[in-house]
């Protein structure tokens, strides 16, 4: 066989390799959809770099890399973190957002009707988070309770543009990403002032229950964070 054969007996072969690994990321990709519109009819959109399937214009889930991701919140977080489903990591330039999004593709494979509760967990989070938002739409950062201009702005640098992130942060990821990029001596008082500004109320409203959960989402997810070097600390005047 010539080198000029082989050479296209080889591209053959690379062509028809990349043609089945399309064909069979469009068949997971339609399967998960397929798997979705049994709960509500969805819509799609491109998010994230994926697909983002959304219900009455509330995102609740999304696709991307053949996994399946869906929207946390609430005590649905702590769940979650405790079945080991993972986040989804945005990069975007030279940053990196971890997004309120948990890969439950291993449980719909294994544990399909525990898998089913917590899509259906998440729908209902994501409507009523869409009613909340609807109130902020028009809002600024600074708007919100507990934050201000100078918040706000340290917000920005770390990634946290506008109301919408915020909110699909959640107020512990929130308070990890500001604490990576600004410096180790964030106070964890700023944790309550971003649960207050999610919730509508003053910090100093929140219960201890709710303080308690916050706590132990972010024992389990801190270890995940790693301040960069060089990073400035944040002045104790600023919150």
């Amino acid at each position: 066989m010539t080198s000029l054969h082989m050479i296209v007996g080889v591209g053959f072969r690379s062509t028809k390799k990349n043609k089945f690994r399309t064909y069979v990321m469009s068949i997971t990709k339609e399967t998960f959809i397929n798997y979705l519109d049994t709960f509500v009819p969805n819509e799609q959109r491109s998010m994230f770099g994926g697909t983002g399937i959304f219900v009455q214009g509330a995102m609740y889930a999304l696709l991307s890399n053949e996994k399946l991701y869906i929207r946390g919140g609430e005590t649905l977080d702590q769940q979650l973190l405790e079945l080991g489903c993972h986040k989804f990591k945005h990069v975007k330039r030279s940053t990196v957002a971890v997004v309120n999004y948990y890969d439950i593709s291993p449980l719909y494979s294994s544990r399909l009707s525990l898998c089913n509760e917590l899509i259906q967990s998440s729908i209902a989070i994501a409507l009523q988070e869409k009613t909340v938002k609807g109130a902020s739409r028009n809002k600024r950062l600074r708007d919100l309770p507990n934050l201000r201009l100078t918040l706000e702005r340290m917000m920005k640098k770390s990634g946290i543009d506008d109301v919408e992130v915020f909110h699909q942060m959640g107020a512990v990821d929130a308070y990890l990403q500001v604490k990576q990029t600004q410096g180790k001596n964030v106070d964890q008082k700023l944790l309550w002032m971003f649960a207050g500004a999610i919730e509508g109320c003053h910090w100093t409203l929140l219960n201890e229950s709710h303080k308690n959960v916050l706590l132990q989402q972010l024992e389990q997810k801190k270890q995940h964070y790693k301040p960069p070097r060089g990073a400035e600390q944040l002045p104790c005047d600023l919150i």
